[in-house]
């Protein structure tokens, strides 16, 4: 039995593709996915997350900053093809995302004050008015809409790549990283990208739970909600340092 099989979620780690053949192997005492249980996963991740971010606040560093960025990507990698070892890496990418988080929160909070009280609200506030929006039924997860999120979240993502990559020739993505009109713009664009991933991360939730996915399969979509919300913190950062500027 395959799981979501007519539904995607552009977030690389809750990605159709990761879960469309997962086998529904249960454990002895015969358990499944539950939202509850995913959202519990995520409370604990995000707290694990915030014991190292505190370290990497504290003494932020060029290792914390790479280190934490490149392993939580590299962890991420691997759970999107071992989704079985989730309830080991899932921990493993909260505590190296924490360092990445706390250096990039404490470069922001030595340059603007109040910015990182004003990003951590905004990001929690996002999240409960997605999740009632989507609770309420008010935007309903269909197909179509779907296709469309993913979209234009791979469209932000070659953005991203293609700015790094110009970077070492000295060149900038005109308006990416800039102030103004339309480098606010983009940044509030890129942010209702990344809000709009919550809802299909939701809707990951609440179908793992009804088509009785692994239990372990709770780890793995808690981690895909987390790479959501520090990409929706980072651009709130990003979005009011330009209106600081």
């Amino acid at each position: 039995m395959s799981l979501f099989s007519n539904r995607e979620s552009s977030n690389p780690v809750l990605s159709e593709k990761r879960f469309a053949n997962q086998e529904v192997i249960l454990s002895a005492g015969g358990q499944t996915m539950t939202a509850s249980g995913a959202v519990t996963k995520t409370l604990f991740l995000a707290v694990l997350m915030l014991c190292t971010a505190v370290i990497g606040y504290n003494t932020p560093s060029t290792m914390f900053l790479l280190g934490g960025a490149i392993g939580g990507l590299v962890i991420v990698v691997i759970a999107s093809f071992k989704t079985a070892w989730s309830p080991i890496l899932a921990p493993l990418y909260a505590l190296a995302e924490g360092l990445f988080v706390g250096t990039v929160t404490a470069m922001y909070a030595s340059a603007y004050d109040g910015i990182v009280f004003q990003a951590v609200s905004l990001t929690i506030g996002m999240l409960f008015i997605m999740l009632f929006l989507y609770q309420a039924r008010i935007i309903v997860v269909t197909q179509r809409l779907r296709s469309g999120i993913i979209m234009a979240t791979m469209a932000v993502m070659l953005l991203y790549l293609a700015s790094w990559g110009l970077s070492f020739f000295g060149i900038q993505v005109p308006y990416l990283h800039e102030g103004g009109i339309m480098g606010i713009g983009i940044s509030l664009l890129i942010i209702g990208i990344a809000s709009m991933n919550l809802l299909l991360d939701f809707d990951m939730f609440e179908k793992g739970e009804q088509l009785g996915a692994p239990k372990y399969m709770e780890w793995f979509a808690a981690m895909g909600l987390l790479v959501t919300l520090v990409w929706l913190y980072i651009e709130f950062l990003r979005l009011l340092s330009k209106l600081r500027d």
